[in-house]
């Protein structure tokens, strides 16, 4: 196939996944820190293997967030998630806290002082990144990938399919033509379910989710369509592997169709630029998509550890730009500014609202009526046409 014309491939996995469980874990004590004080400072990893859940990381914040709350948030989690599973169950899961005071070293190097602004958290580049193959200015192939489970894990959920487990996995491979997609050329999912559904039950059951999802005419053929591929799916989650908070970066940002910092997102407050600084770059790609500028960006980010201001920034659409990258890049300098309270400002993000995240991916989401996901809005986009439009 010529560069135009060829396949492409992502993958999503569901909140029961066990390192999205970490993740919603993770978050979930990040959200619990910033609702009762929007200045903590978080960073806390999880691990998950069979009925027993291991917190670890550095906070500072109030003294109300006690290790009692924070078991209260762990166990109501995982119930919400919907374990209740013989190997993890959210209230016989046994929980090991090793949560400590943030570190005097890191604090002194960021936290802002007299003459001196708030600095990053670490050093570390990052990573934005939009073009417009489906309307939310995300890639197809991660696009359709989150939203099939999504659908799964609605129907789980409301008790429309009580046969579906927690855990699940997607897969989409589509066929581009002259560098569109076009139409799904294998699609896979495998999910968790119950001891008495067979193979075939769990396909049927599946099939409706990944049709309607779909654009109409893009399902691929049914030799094609692979459901449980290994035939049986009822142990699942972290009994079935273990999970470690912020190892599906790529499930969670543009299933590779662009760069990666490196950095994971979960279960850090916002004045980590890991998180802060990959949601900003998003949030600058997708409004140069959507104000016509081109067709596809990707933008980086580059920090230094106590250092407020971004070392760089590199702006590239590809060949679909209408306007000058360098200075594209001059004039979102200008726009927005890009240090880490600068960002934390101009998103508002330090409020409780990263658990929503944890799944589904941190891109292509619907701004919410309380502000989550605010890095998807739209609002630079009239004066990004109107700087290059004149």
């Amino acid at each position: 196939m010529s560069k135009n014309n060829y396949l492409f491939t992502s993958e999503s996995v569901s909140e029961g996944h066990p390192d999205k469980v970490c993740d919603r874990i993770s978050d979930a004590i990040v959200d619990t820190f910033l609702a009762r004080d929007p200045q903590s400072r978080v960073a806390v990893e999880t691990l998950a293997t069979t009925n027993r859940v291991v917190l670890a990381g550095e906070v500072r914040g109030p003294d109300e967030v006690t290790p009692e709350l924070i078991e209260q948030v762990v166990r109501h989690a995982v119930k919400d998630i919907g374990y209740e599973q013989e190997g993890f169950h959210w209230e016989r899961l046994i929980l090991e806290n090793y949560i400590h005071e943030q570190s005097a070293d890191i604090a002194q190097g960021v936290d802002a002082a007299g003459n001196k602004d708030e600095g990053a958290g670490d050093q570390g580049i990052m990573f934005g990144y939009a073009c417009d193959e489906t309307e939310h200015l995300m890639p197809a192939p991660i696009h359709l990938a989150h939203s099939i489970l999504h659908s799964l894990a609605d129907a789980r959920h409301s008790g429309a399919e009580p046969g579906l487990g927690p855990d699940s996995k997607s897969q989409v491979t589509l066929e581009y033509a002259n560098g569109r997609p076009v139409r799904a050329a294998s699609i896979v999912v495998s999910t968790q379910h119950a001891e008495d559904l067979d193979t075939d039950a769990i396909r049927e059951i599946v099939r409706p989710h990944v049709v309607d999802v779909l654009p109409e005419g893009w399902m691929c053929a049914d030799e094609d369509f692979y459901v449980n591929p290994t035939g049986r799916f009822v142990i699942g989650g972290p009994d079935g592997d273990a999970g470690l908070t912020g190892r599906k970066i790529i499930v969670d940002t543009y299933g590779g169709a662009a760069p990666h910092g490196g950095g994971a997102f979960s279960g850090k407050d916002p004045t980590k630029v890991d998180r802060s600084a990959a949601y900003a770059a998003r949030y600058l790609a997708k409004n140069v998509v959507g104000a016509g500028l081109a067709t596809s960006c990707t933008l980086q980010l580059s920090y230094a550890i106590g250092v407020s201001k971004p070392l760089s920034i590199f702006v590239h659409t590809h060949g679909t730009g209408r306007v000058d990258e360098q200075q594209l890049a001059a004039a979102l300098q200008d726009m927005v500014d890009l240090s880490p309270r600068g960002i934390r400002e101009c998103l508002n993000l330090s409020r409780p609202i990263y658990a929503r995240t944890a799944a589904y991916g941190h891109f292509g989401r619907a701004v919410e009526p309380d502000g989550g996901f605010s890095w998807e809005r739209l609002d630079l986009a009239d004066e990004l046409k109107s700087k290059f439009n004149g």
